[in-house]
């Protein structure tokens, strides 16, 4: 269902406008009814000649009210620009038409009201106007028509004009299985509790749906759904709904909050967006001004920090820091207004709600977004993770609205771009290889050192292994294929050395310490099963350890750590550790102070 919004300065005719297409007031306040001024948003729909269904939503035209305009904005399809013939193009004409042209709301139908007060002559010189204010904008080449709701002028032509507008727009309507709403209403109706309305974008939504509200991530089930007055088991995307929430209080969901399902959404504080300034702007943008992001249906304090260069006049990327997190996809529109300026001073696009953190690297990733902003989800997906080299896919389809990265390197619920496996791959090995001659006892890196110095999930090292010729997979270790780890002269003379002082010293052998041998190479030993470790101060040779063991019928059918200690000659520091490390071996078992010979070993 195509949402036709209104736009123009104050008191122009806009909300009369829709009356007299709807047969509906969008006025709902007794405020705007005593003043004759529209403060807040309206919302009404008819049936046109061809059985299309439309939504309007009437904004305010007063300066006061912009950011109530703003926040009706961020759903248009086909605007209805409102310019009254008595009084021509005015200040709030050209701010509401900058924030058509930075949406890019592309369709529209100009009326230009109250007709019936002015000769042709006037009328053709407010046309003429109207057409030289639009060209260069978004709405360039729309129709003008003449129109007074009061004598009826004109009112056939623009409803033909509307639906032709609404039939440009049609392809445009999609459905990506992720609704998406911002509130822009919330009241409370009594016996049913919390109900807020918005146009509902990306998926459909049905009673008994579990949601999730940002910012604050409440949860909430949809109990019941309207859309115009009507009650529905389930609406389609790109209608107007009135969405009955069981488990929310009113005040849990003001107008900006966003409604959608549970997870599917990545809020971020940080988004890099392109930016384009408003025609009528006279100074460039500044990193310090105070300004305020509309986007949705709400309205966030931003720091802006431009990314290339101190000022911006024209377009260009930039950094917006949120006061909050909100959840963001690429391609996202916003429109940026400046507190000082008290003015809509430009607008754009997110091109990637969770940039990078180095200015180089975001500089290097504007070209490859801003060309994919407009395209669709998977390929959004595709170019997110282009840029950032890996990532969870659950961000990558948060970020992209569904989208899924093709040609990417998948590892359960990781993504590596091929350009990036590439790189870390031959890091990795460059970084096993330096690993190799730093440790050359070592039989390679342990798969975890290898992550934490890839900064990369292990994950992402065993499918790096895998496909790499130059690695190999020794289970908990990474090394380099071919390598062997062999001990060179020198260090078999020192192993010989070693094997004598442990055959010539019994079993109560040397401590550690006193045989004064490199760690590397001791490690080197125990792996080779040259020597067996003991605790954390003895080493023996295996064939010590079997005497030990066989040693054992010797003892009673439960002996005590002194009676083990008696039978073999030696202290009670060799006693323990070697008692502990045959109950490791399941040759002994405790039973409190006392021990026996497994014979189930």
């Amino acid at each position: 269902m195509p949402v036709v919004g209104t736009a123009g300065h104050v008191d122009h005719g806009k909300s009369t406008l829709v009356r007299a297409l709807t047969g509906r007031d969008p006025d709902r306040w007794a405020e705007e009814k005593r003043r004759g001024l529209t403060i807040d948003l309206g919302f009404a729909w008819t049936t046109l000649a061809d059985g299309t269904e439309i939504s309007f939503v009437d904004v305010p035209g007063h300066e006061r009210f912009i950011k109530n305009m703003l926040a009706g904005s961020e759903a248009i399809d086909v605007a209805l620009f409102v310019v009254a013939a008595d009084e021509g193009w005015m200040p709030q004409s050209e701010e509401h038409l900058a924030v058509l042209n930075l949406l890019g709301v592309r369709s529209g139908v100009i009326a230009v009201t109250k007709a019936d007060r002015v000769d042709d002559e006037l009328m053709e010189l407010v046309t003429l106007e109207v057409e030289e204010k639009l060209d260069g904008t978004s709405l360039a080449g729309a129709p003008i028509v003449p129109v007074s709701p009061v004598s009826k002028r004109g009112m056939d032509e623009l409803r033909t004009a509307l639906e032709t507008a609404v039939r440009e727009i049609g392809p445009a309507l999609v459905d990506v299985g992720r609704p998406r709403l911002w509130v822009d209403r919330s009241f409370t109706i009594t016996g049913a509790g919390t109900v807020v309305t918005g146009t509902l974008l990306d998926g459909p939504l049905a009673a008994g749906d579990q949601v999730e509200i940002w910012p604050g991530r409440l949860r909430g089930r949809v109990r019941g759904l309207q859309s115009h007055e009507q009650d529905h088991p389930e609406v389609a995307p790109h209608n107007r709904v009135a969405v009955n929430l069981v488990g929310l209080e009113r005040t849990e969901v003001a107008r900006g909050a966003m409604l959608g399902r549970p997870d599917d959404w990545h809020p971020t504080a940080t988004a890099l967006v392109h930016i384009e300034t408003a025609r009528y702007l006279d100074e460039p943008l500044t990193n310090r001004g105070a300004y305020h992001l509309h986007l949705g249906s709400g309205a966030w304090p931003v720091r802006l920090r431009l990314v290339q260069g101190s000022e911006l006049d024209g377009s260009g990327p930039a950094i917006l820091q949120l006061s909050q997190p909100l959840p963001l996809k690429i391609g996202d529109r916003f429109i940026l207004r400046e507190v000082g300026r008290r003015a809509v001073v430009g607008g754009g696009r997110i091109l990637d709600p969770h940039p990078m953190t180095r200015i180089s690297d975001i500089r290097l990733s504007v070209e490859t977004l801003r060309d994919m902003v407009a395209g669709p989800a998977n390929e959004q997906a595709t170019a997110l993770l282009q840029v950032r080299g890996r990532d969870s896919l659950a961000r990558l389809s948060a970020d992209s609205g569904g989208g899924v990265p093709t040609g990417a390197i998948i590892t359960g619920p990781l993504a590596l771009s091929e350009e990036s496996a590439v790189r870390l791959s031959a890091e990795a090995v460059e970084t096993v290889t330096t690993f190799h001659r730093d440790n050359p006892l070592r039989p390679g890196i342990p798969k975890a050192s290898l992550a934490s110095r890839l900064e990369v999930d292990p994950a992402i090292v065993d499918v790096l292994v895998a496909s790499s010729a130059k690695l190999r997979d020794d289970g908990a270790t990474v090394a380099v294929e071919g390598f062997g780890g062999a001990l060179t002269g020198t260090q078999e003379a020192t192993w010989g050395t070693l094997r004598a002082t442990l055959q010539t010293s019994g079993l109560a052998v040397p401590r550690i310490k006193e045989l004064g041998i490199d760690q590397e190479l001791l490690h080197a030993l125990v792996r080779e099963n040259r020597v067996v470790r003991i605790g954390d101060e003895l080493v023996y040779l295996p064939e010590q350890l079997d005497e030990i063991t066989r040693r054992l019928a010797e003892l009673p059918d439960q002996f005590t750590v002194a009676d083990f200690r008696d039978t073999f000659g030696f202290s009670r520091k060799y006693a323990v550790p070697l008692l502990e490390y045959l109950d490791g071996k399941r040759v002994t078992m405790r039973e409190g102070d006392l021990r026996r010979v497994r014979t189930d070993s």
